[in-house]
C-alpha cells in the first residue's frame, strides 16, 4: 500500500474527518506528514513556533504543562482517532503546553495554512474543528475550577466520570467499559492528585462494587454513584 492510500485509509478511523469528502481527504492525505516517533520522544516544548495540527494514528502522547517548579499536571493522554495542536488554528504561533509521546506513536501533522484551504471551503467541517476547540477549551476551564472546589476524591471520581462519557462502551449488561492503559500515576497527573490518593479511592470504589478495574480497563458497575 502506498504512503498515500495509508494515510486516508488511516483518516477513515477520525470522526471528525468524516464531514471531508473523499477528494478532501486525499487532498489532507496529500498536504500531511507521516512519521513514526519512538516512546518518550517530544514532539514540541512550550514556547516552541509550531502552526500545525496533529493526528495520532497509532500510539499514545500526553500534553502537559509544568509549574515554575517543575511540577507535570496532564491536560490530556490521547489515542489513535484523537487530534492535538488545534489552538494553532485560532492563532497561536507558540505552544503553551508540552506534547510527549508515551509509547512508539504514529502521527500526520498538517500546517495550518494548508488546513485553512479546507476549512474555508467546507463549512460542516468548519463548525465540527470549532466545536472541538470549544470542548477542549472548556475541559480545561473545568479542571481548573475542580481543582479549587474538589476534593482530591471528587476529582479521581469526576474523572472516571468523564472517561466513561468520552470513552465509555455500554455493555448489555448496563456497565460501561473504558479500554484506557492508564496507569495511576497518570490518573494523579491528570486529576493533580498523588499516585497514593488514586489507588486509595479505587480500592474503595472497588470494594463498594461501583467500578472494577485492571491494567487495561475501567468497568464502571455503577455510574450514578459515582
Amino acid at each position: 500500500m502506498s504512503q498515500a492510500r495509508t494515510k486516508v485509509w488511516y483518516f477513515e478511523n477520525f470522526n471528525i474527518l468524516k464531514a471531508l469528502s473523499p477528494n478532501e481527504k486525499q487532498a489532507l492525505a496529500g498536504a500531511s506528514a507521516m512519521r513514526k516517533i519512538p516512546k518518550n520522544s517530544i514532539i514540541y516544548f512550550p514556547d516552541d513556533e509550531d502552526r500545525k495540527l496533529y493526528f495520532v494514528k497509532e500510539g499514545k502522547v500526553k500534553i502537559s504543562f509544568y509549574s515554575s517548579e517543575g511540577k507535570e499536571m496532564i491536560l490530556s493522554l490521547l489515542s489513535p482517532g484523537e487530534l492535538f495542536g488545534e489552538l494553532a488554528i485560532l492563532g497561536e504561533s507558540t505552544r503553551g503546553e508540552i506534547a510527549e509521546v508515551v509509547e512508539d506513536t504514529l502521527i500526520c501533522s498538517i500546517s495550518i495554512d494548508q488546513l485553512e484551504n479546507i476549512l474555508v471551503k467546507n463549512a460542516v467541517f468548519n463548525r465540527q474543528i470549532t466545536k472541538l476547540i470549544g470542548l477542549r477549551l472548556r475541559k480545561v476551564q473545568s479542571r481548573l475550577t475542580s481543582l479549587v472546589f474538589k476534593s482530591a476524591p471528587e476529582r479521581i471520581r469526576a474523572f472516571i466520570k468523564e472517561l466513561a462519557d468520552e470513552h465509555g462502551q455500554m455493555l448489555l449488561t448496563g456497565q460501561k467499559e473504558v479500554k484506557l492503559h492508564l496507569t495511576h500515576e497518570e490518573i494523579a497527573k491528570l486529576t493533580a492528585t498523588a499516585r497514593q490518593s488514586v489507588t486509595s479511592v479505587f480500592s474503595e470504589l472497588e470494594k463498594a462494587g461501583i467500578i472494577a478495574y485492571d491494567r487495561h480497563r475501567i468497568l464502571v458497575i455503577d455510574y450514578d454513584r459515582l
